[in-house]
This record gives C-alpha cells, sequence and structure tokens, in this order.
C-alpha cells in the first residue's frame, strides 16, 4: 500500500477513534493499531496527537463546507434543501459531524483557536452564500443555522430525538 494510502487510512481510523473516545482518551497508539501499523509510523506523517486531529477536523469541515457550497435553491428554500443536506451527511459521514460539532468543547488552546476558525470561516461562507441568494437577515440566519446544526448533533449523540422532532 502506497504511503499516501496509508496516511488516509491513518486519517480515517482516527476518525472513528476521536469520534468514538472523544479527544482526551483516544491516542494515537490506538489509531496505530486499528490502522496495522506502528505508532511511529503515525508520527511519520504527524507530529503529535493535536496535528492528527487538527487534519480530521478539517477533513470534516471541509466536507460540510464542500456540501453546503454545493446547494443550490432558491432563497425561499435554500435554508431547508441546505438543512436535508446537512441531515444526509449526518447518516453518511456521523462521525465527522459529531466531531466538528463536539470540537468546539476541547480545551487545548492550539485545538480551540484552530476550531473558532473554521467556525468562523464556515459562518462567513453561508452569510455569503445567503446574502448571494437574497435571504433577509443573513448573518442572523447564518447564525441560526449553525446553531440549529448543533441541536441536530447534540440530539443524535445524546439519543434524544423530542429535542428536534416538531421542533424545527
Amino acid at each position: 500500500m502506497a504511503k499516501e494510502d496509508k496516511k488516509e487510512l491513518i486519517i480515517e481510523n482516527a476518525v472513528g477513534i476521536f469520534a468514538e473516545m472523544g479527544y482526551y482518551k483516544a491516542t494515537t497508539a490506538l489509531v496505530a493499531k486499528a490502522t496495522g501499523v506502528t505508532q511511529p509510523y503515525v508520527f511519520h506523517f504527524f507530529k503529535n496527537k493535536e496535528e492528527l486531529f487538527k487534519t480530521v477536523i478539517d477533513r470534516a469541515f471541509n466536507r460540510l463546507y464542500d456540501t453546503f457550497a454545493k446547494v443550490e435553491a432558491p432563497a425561499g428554500q435554500l435554508i431547508e434543501v441546505m438543512g436535508r443536506a446537512f441531515s444526509e451527511t449526518i447518516q453518511i459521514h456521523r462521525d465527522e459531524v459529531l466531531l466538528v460539532m463536539q470540537a468546539h468543547s476541547i480545551s487545548e488552546e492550539g485545538i480551540r483557536e484552530h476550531v473558532r476558525s473554521l467556525y468562523q470561516t464556515m459562518f462567513e461562507a453561508l452569510t455569503l452564500k445567503f446574502e448571494r441568494a437574497g435571504i433577509p437577515h443573513a448573518k442572523k440566519n447564518a447564525a441560526h443555522f449553525i446553531g440549529t446544526g448543533l441541536l441536530i448533533t447534540l440530539s443524535e449523540v445524546l439519543n434524544l430525538p423530542q429535542l428536534i422532532k416538531g421542533n424545527l
């Protein structure tokens, strides 16, 4: 297997481990074991666990960013269609979405700043998309859209569908 394929496999396995165990309980040793490589091999690609996590979270944010960027719909339906695209992404890439929506709770300053920047980029992109579509109060709607995504994810994580059923 080529080096880049192994790196990709490390990232894919890290997504599941971070999603299942959380940042603090996940280890590069667990990622290495799940990938079938040695821990030093993981460090060949990633300086440390924080760098690996940032790579994983970047991929997850980029998937959401790309998903929302591809959505085309009339202004009156755009937010709803984007919401459906988000729901589909949760079903297909559940671990990634859960990581995105929980990453803000990691207190490591390097990660916190990185995640803050990713959320800011997402907020700005959504605001611009809504403005271009002619949706009034674009910033408010972008913030509401992100907040709704967080609530949907909380409902998923805690298995509390009543948080969103009939309320969105």
